[in-house]
């Protein structure tokens, strides 16, 4: 693939669109079969229809079961599958309309919150209407988020669907807080780019045909990888609307550059993926209604879908830009990736402008992000090599919370600035001379990207580490090999103003497990130092205990809550490995190594994930 730039574009003719039904009464009793209400939805669908024609791009209609009642939206697919190739598929969005509210006694609208009987039933009522409108099954479907016995179920009873939109990236508490705590779809934890999941876990990519879901999934808008982590994800992303939600453009003259350079910074990570890149916009009809649901006028909704869609279509003009079906997209997918390739993102601050870079990283073993303004510490991951099964729906442990646990977050475990007490999640070193210590994440850097055979490495701008009376210059590098299920850091001394000193380094992981901002229970959790003679390890008990050892081949922590095992090990058999157990206030675990360095020498780590049964 060579720089390879493909859209997904998705329309849904959405006849009650959810953002506009508690607003359909307007000082009357609710009723969503309005015939205003459905006739404007119907008119924008085709406004957005006609956008992307215009700009000779094809869409995917993602028709909504209330659609399937709807002879003229039926009529409108059918037309335009037939003159420009559009692609007939069908969404498990946009339940709500008067017949699914009299079959199922519900004003549950979200697939995954369903209970699994429910899922099924919902799932046949909705194929097969399909199917007898169409005389055919759709090859894509999706929702905000499928978890994975849902998808299970729809590609063994429907084989030939293909591909789904799978999740929407980082919509978790962040989104839930700025949503008033009244948008109940917590779902952190996924891709950001398309993946196939695996059977046991929408959100873990499958690691070889075994765990294959027999679907590419691809997510629900193309989001800032850095912005939508900082903050709220519903603000920063590829569809028009999250831009003037998140007020990015200039009130006087109804511009919005951002839009362009975060579509174009998808289109940069071609470099970082083998040339191939990815956007997506997906947009039901709900926020271009007339109906005063958005804090933007008509006129601007309108100008923003039509200035979007025209920037696709004169990239695809140059040749820079290929836009498919979803189920093209999915065959394209199926013939140029490999399991085991990840996807990376080296990602700079397009909202602000400030030097803020950040690195992500996503295989089927881990997601991890990098942050060059701590050094390049790892401030998320999460540990897809346990596969974890996380059934989500009424029935289920996990009714709304469908996110796949962190072992290190700093949004929701505080990272390395932390209150008087007490240290937040993160991976990185400390470098301490004479009683004098300095962390890494106060080392400010950036990063450049290379590949290396199935090695991607980041190496970082070397630091000046200063102390009273000596000054250290270091370098980081982080490799991420391909299959390995491990990060490897290294750092090197290039130089010392006193090149017969010493240092100490101290590699460390400070983690604990969890989906939202709450400390979950450590309990039970087993911390162990080995080498070939000896092992130290006990169960976490919140005592505030640690052991070391020296010439550690391994440091690690079992955690059976997430069935996941994290080790690290190191270079050499002179370096002395570490565990700490938490305490109440700090519920945290810490695994580590510390040795001495001097001048031009090399230190080593690793990081492994897997799964713990």
């Amino acid at each position: 693939m060579e720089n390879t730039f493909i859209v997904n574009i998705i329309h849904r003719p959405e006849m009650v669109p959810e953002y506009a039904e508690k607003v359909t009464g307007h000082g009357q009793a609710e009723d969503i079969g309005r015939k205003a209400l459905l006739t404007e939805s119907l008119d924008i669908f085709k406004f957005q229809q006609e956008t992307a024609h215009k700009n000779g791009l094809k869409t995917t209609i993602q028709m909504t079961y209330a659609s399937l009642f709807n002879e003229e939206a039926v009529s409108l697919a059918k037309e335009h599958h037939e003159k420009y190739g559009d692609e007939i598929a069908l969404s498990l969005l946009g339940l709500p309309c008067t017949e699914f509210r009299e079959k199922y006694k519900t004003k549950d609208f979200c697939i995954w919150m369903f209970s699994m009987d429910d899922k099924k039933n919902i799932v046949d009522d909705v194929f097969g209407k399909f199917h007898d409108i169409f005389g055919f099954y759709p090859e894509s479907t999706g929702s905000y988020y499928m978890d994975a016995e849902l998808t299970n179920y729809i590609k063994e009873k429907y084989p030939s669907v293909k591909c789904a939109v799978a999740t929407c990236w980082e919509e978790g508490p962040k989104a839930y807080h700025t949503c008033n705590n009244s948008w109940y779809t917590l779902f952190d934890g996924g891709p950001w780019n398309p993946w196939i999941p695996s059977k046991q876990n929408t959100h873990a990519p499958a690691a070889n045909e075994a765990e294959d879901s027999g679907i590419v999934a691809i997510p629900h808008l193309s989001r800032d990888l850095l912005a939508c982590y900082d903050g709220n994800g519903s603000n920063f992303g590829t569809h028009p609307q999250n831009v003037l939600r998140g007020m990015i453009y200039d009130s006087k003259t109804w511009e919005y550059p951002y839009l362009y350079n975060l579509i174009d910074q998808y289109r940069h990570l071609a470099k970082f993926n083998n040339g191939y890149s990815y956007n997506m916009m997906f947009v039901g009809p709900g926020w271009l209604n007339k109906m005063g649901r958005w804090e933007a006028p008509y006129e601007l909704l309108k100008k923003s879908y039509e200035d979007g869609m025209k920037y696709y279509g004169d990239l695809k003009k140059e040749g820079k830009c290929i836009d498919m079906t979803m189920a093209e997209f999915a065959d394209f997918y199926r013939e140029n990736k490999t399991y085991e390739e990840p996807e990376c993102a080296l990602w700079k601050d397009i909202l602000y402008g400030s030097d803020k870079q950040i690195f992500w990283y996503c295989d089927p073993y881990m997601r991890a992000q990098i942050n060059m303004d701590q050094g390049g510490a790892i401030v998320d991951l999460r540990p897809y090599a346990a596969k974890l099964n996380w059934p989500v729906g009424i029935g289920t442990p996990h009714v709304q919370d469908a996110s796949y646990p962190f072992l290190i977050q700093e949004k929701y475990r505080a990272g390395y600035f932390t209150h008087y007490a007490g240290e937040g999640t993160v991976r990185s070193a400390k470098i301490s001379y004479k009683g004098e210590e300095v962390d890494l994440c106060l080392c400010r850097t950036k990063a450049t990207f290379s590949q290396e055979g199935s090695t991607r490495i980041l190496t970082l701008d070397p630091v000046d580490i200063e102390f009273y009376d000596l000054t250290v210059k270091l370098q980081t590098k982080i490799y991420f090999e391909e299959g390995s299920s491990k990060i490897r850091h290294e750092r090197t001394i290039l130089e010392m103003s006193n090149p017969d000193a010493e240092v100490e380094i101290n590699e460390y992981m400070v983690a604990c497990y969890g989906t939202t901002e709450y400390p979950e229970d450590m309990t039970g959790i087993t911390l162990t130092a080995k080498n070939a003679s000896e092992s130290k390890s006990l169960t976490y008990e919140y005592k505030c205990r640690e052991e070391d050892l020296a010439s550690a081949d391994e440091v690690s922590a079992v955690i059976p809550a997430i069935e996941t095992k994290a080790a690290m090990g190191a270079s050499g058999s002179d370096a002395t490995g570490y565990f700490k157990e938490g305490y109440a206030f700090s519920p945290m675990f810490t695994l580590g190594y510390t040795k001495t360095l001097k001048d031009k020498e090399v230190f080593s780590t690793w990081l492994s994930l897997e799964k713990a049964n």
